[in-house]
Formats: C-alpha cells, sequence, structure tokens
C-alpha cells in the first residue's frame, strides 16, 4: 500500500486480472473487481446468475480464474478473460443439452463466448449452469 491506496491488481494478456489463488467468496470479487470495463461487468451479471440458480455454491480463483463447484474441489465451470471476450468454460459441458456452442480440444469441455456487445441470454445460461451443476464436477 502506498499513499493509503490499494494497488490495482496487474492485468493478464487479454485483460485477465492477475488474483492470487484463493477459495471462497472474496477473491471471485476480487477478480471481477479488477477485470477492465465490459468485462467485469459482464463476469458480476454471470457469478449474480450462478449464485441464484446454485445456492450455496462453492468458489475459488485458481490459475487467475474464477471456478464453481458443488462439492469442495470438484469443479463445474469457470470463466477466462480474453482480449475479445470473457470464456465461459463448462467442465462437462458435452452432456449438456443442447450443447454449448464453442468445442473444446478436450472431449468433454464446452465454452460459450460471451463478447462486449453480446445480449446475454440469462435462460440458456441458467438451463447450463443448474445442468452442469449437477454433473460429476472437475477435480483440479
Amino acid at each position: 500500500m502506498t499513499g493509503g491506496k490499494t494497488a490495482k491488481p496487474a492485468l493478464l494478456s487479454g485483460g485477465n486480472p492477475q488474483i492470487p489463488k484463493g477459495f471462497g467468496d472474496a477473491p471471485v470479487r476480487a477478480w471481477i473487481a479488477a477485470a477492465p470495463g465490459w468485462k467485469g461487468d459482464a463476469a458480476r451479471r454471470l457469478d449474480a446468475l450462478i449464485e441464484r440458480t446454485v445456492p450455496g455454491v462453492k468458489k475459488a480463483v485458481k490459475w487467475n480464474t474464477p471456478l464453481y463447484a458443488v462439492e469442495d474441489g470438484a469443479w463445474f465451470m469457470s470463466f477466462h478473460a480474453f482480449d475479445r471476450y470473457l470464456k465461459v468454460a463448462f467442465f462437462r459441458g458435452a452432456a449438456l443439452d443442447p450443447l454449448p456452442p464453442v468445442g473444446s480440444k478436450q472431449k468433454d469441455v464446452r465454452y460459450l463466448h460471451i463478447h462486449e456487445d453480446d445480449t446475454m441470454d440469462e435462460p440458456r445460461l441458467t438451463d447450463w449452469i443448474r445442468q452442469a451443476s449437477r454433473l460429476p464436477g472437475e477435480r483440479m
């Protein structure tokens, strides 16, 4: 701290905030607060949607990425900032119906990319979040 002000976290490539590894709501809130502009707004809305859809959801930041779980250490989704979009990962996304639109090199993972001018389809996201939270989580 300098002059009573807390330094803002560094931004990595794509505007992804560099947040220390941590468990619980506080590190995720810190990541969201540090995300620049529209990415922070989209992440805030996504986080609130996850909380409403999965009461008691467990949270963490690992690898500068917010993660969400029903069971400790068994993550069902995450998001990460890139230059032009927020990448939402569903770790068992290949089991969701309908499939999230973006494939992965990993057979079970599917993505949704949220761009600055996109309208967030909250009913579709809520359905995917609910489905994903009921599947076995990914241990990382």
